[in-house]
């Protein structure tokens, strides 16, 4: 019978499947004709990106372990009608909703609102604790702002009504709003390069080629996960998921050449946290910021490769002075890397050339460019593995399969995709109860008061709430509460939107290795079976003297504000004097100790002058003494 042949393939996988599917294939038609603009695309795509995600949890496991499978089974039920309920409503009602109801709507309206702002709040319970908390407390705090007995906290209150439909059927903001629009559309567009790499494997290729570029002794070993890191990370955006992919690898690579444990995991945290600020992704803050701006997304790309510059070549450095003390210069047998392994790694640099070639000289807008550099990547990748399975019968290639390989890269832009959504409508619903109570116009009045005192002491100021809300948000997330706190009052001080920007951005891409609460230490420490806090701060050391660029593109602005030769030359003075901090801390200048921590005290100075001090000859002087001690060093 026809349903005992079905039968084998009715499971949970194939559903995520099927679904992942039908939200790709909209996605792409909507990236090629943007038809009905991203709010009534993020209507109808939000409760099918939260079905694909709960499915996608539940294969991990039960979302209640404490709970008997039944009761699993039953609860993921009610998610998935809340989710079809909410897709019907809003199919059927879009238009009434976003025109005609604006300010005043119906009992069906307010039940679908509510309905799907509770879903969040509990998947978000399940996958962001922290958030969660933060969102119930704001919860509490919107509905009963009057008993507060300080005058900074008082607000007259607002109704449980004014908070479901705030954070969902007035579609400006909360779920609906701004960040999730974000999350179906650039976002996701530009996931399908991620996407594309995964399905073909091309990120494993890449490991292998940089280990075969990098590896070639003891000493230089580590620098595999600074190379590999730095390409995973133009297309993953995540720290922990750049350790899990590259860590895997690099990690147990570097242990068996007789790297320490914890340093190892450092050595991956810090190269896996470059991966946060390389362009394209940028851990979607890149996209934020452009919404923010209001300007092109490549006028951030083209800012941005400067600081990826900047950090890659100093902590190269820094691992580089490292590991000539810690372990010996003896040759190692350099590795083999298969044709088809270089092919993957080719096509996908030249992917990324062929996308800044769209945005950057033919001027394509994000979403075309995005689509049209997957299709030219993943042309490529299917030509390769027609080429090496077919005329070359690689036994590489033989291990792929074209449909299994389409499949993943389907789930692995359902499953990223979904995510970030779940992650950014509950941002949406914090800065919607941060609007609606008007804590964000006090907490930027605060700021503008330590600014008529201090400027330092609001960038200070900024720079410590930015690290503690690190320590507990992702960087997308701390990145978004920090361009609506504290990013207007620096601007109204006369700081640059460009540099304003770059700084909390900057913040966020710390936060991910914030002391004591980094996930992608934890993850880097598990697979090196290392101490997790003895891990976390080998990589702090690693990474410090770059966190001083957080501050230094206050005085050196054209790195972030001026693309062109300015941005080239601040750029090449910031490298300098980050170079030079690294080799104060890491390296050995002298033999005798006593002499070696003065002129090492020496260099940190003269850094820190060419960092810091305003442009002129000194600096130049400067910056070629620190060169000059540097390459010595």
């Amino acid at each position: 019978m026809l349903s005992d042949r079905l039968k084998p393939y009715i499971n949970l996988k194939n559903l995520t499947f099927i679904l992942s599917v039908v939200m790709f294939i909209w996605l792409i038609w909507y990236f090629y004709t943007g038809f009905g603009g991203p709010m009534e695309l993020a209507c109808y795509l939000v409760p099918i990106a939260l079905l694909v995600q709960i499915l996608f949890m539940y294969q991990e496991g039960y979302l209640y372990k404490r709970l008997p499978p039944m009761a699993n089974h039953i609860l993921v039920a009610c998610y998935a009608a809340i989710c079809v309920y909410a897709f019907y409503h809003f199919w059927m009602e879009y238009e009434q909703i976003a025109i005609w109801r604006q300010g005043s709507y119906t009992t069906q309206d307010f039940i679908a609102g509510l309905l799907i702002f509770l879903l969040v709040m509990e998947l978000s319970r399940i996958a962001h604790s922290t958030l969660f908390w933060v969102n119930l407390v704001l919860v509490v705090y919107t509905m009963y702002g009057y008993l507060s007995p300080l005058d900074f906290f008082w607000h007259p209150g607002t109704s449980f009504y004014r908070i479901i439909t705030s954070s969902t059927v007035e579609l400006a903001t909360g779920i609906y709003g701004l960040y999730g629009q974000l999350a179906l559309t650039v976002i996701a567009a530009f996931l399908i390069l991620s996407a594309a790499a995964n399905g073909f494997r091309a990120q494993n290729a890449m490991v292998m080629v940089m280990r075969r570029l990098a590896g070639r002794s003891r000493q230089t070993i580590p620098q595999t996960a600074v190379l590999a890191s730095a390409s995973i990370g133009l297309v993953s955006g995540s720290g922990a998921a750049n350790v899990a992919v590259t860590g895997s690898f690099t990690i147990p690579l570097m242990i068996r050449y007789g790297v320490p444990r914890a340093f190892a995991g450092a050595v991956e945290v810090s190269a896996s946290m470059g991966g946060l600020m390389m362009p394209p992704l940028m851990a979607a803050a890149g996209f934020l910021m452009a919404e923010f701006l209001g300007v092109p997304y490549w006028d951030v790309v083209v800012r941005a490769f400067s600081l990826g510059f900047v950090y890659y070549v100093t902590l190269a450095l820094a691992i580089y002075l490292v590991s000539v003390h810690a372990l010996p210069a003896d040759p190692i047998e350099v590795s083999v890397v298969e044709a088809y392994d270089k092919v993957k790694t080719a096509i996908f640099f030249l992917s990324i050339a062929f996308l800044i070639f769209l945005m950057g000289v033919l001027k394509y807008g994000e979403l075309r460019a995005a689509l049209f550099t997957g299709c030219f990547m993943y042309a490529l990748l299917i030509l390769a593995y027609f080429y090496f399975k077919y005329l070359r019968k690689d036994p590489e290639a033989e291990k792929e399969s074209l449909l299994r390989n389409f499949r993943l890269t389907i789930e692995t832009h359902a499953n990223m995709t979904s995510y970030l959504l779940l992650l950014l409508a509950t941002l949406g619903i914090m800065i919607g109860l941060f609007t609606v109570t008007g804590f964000i116009n006090r907490m930027g009045a605060i700021l503008l008061e330590i600014g008529a005192w201090s400027i330092i002491a609001t960038i200070l100021m900024a720079w410590i709430f930015g690290w503690l809300a690190g320590a507990g948000l992702p960087p997308t997330a701390t990145y978004i509460v920090l361009a609506v706190i504290v990013v207007d009052p620096l601007r109204k001080l006369g700081i640059d939107p460009w540099v304003a920007h770059f700084f909390i951005f900057l913040i966020a891409v710390w936060g991910e290795l914030s002391p004591p609460t980094s996930l992608t230490a934890a993850v880097a420490a598990r697979i090196a079976d290392a101490s997790f806090m003895r891990t976390m701060f080998e990589a702090v050391r690693l990474c410090l003297p770059i966190t001083l660029m957080s501050f230094a593109i206050f005085v050196r602005t054209h790195m972030v504000v001026t693309p062109g030769w300015l941005q080239v030359t601040d750029t090449l003075l910031v490298l300098i004097s980050t170079c030079g901090v690294s080799t104060a801390m890491l390296g050995q200048l002298m033999r005798q100790k006593g002499a070696d921590i003065v002129v090492r005290a020496a260099l940190a100075i003269a850094s820190l002058v060419v960092m810091f001090y305003p442009a002129g000859t000194v600096v130049l002087v400067f910056g070629a003494i620190v060169l000059l001690a540097t390459v010595w060093g």
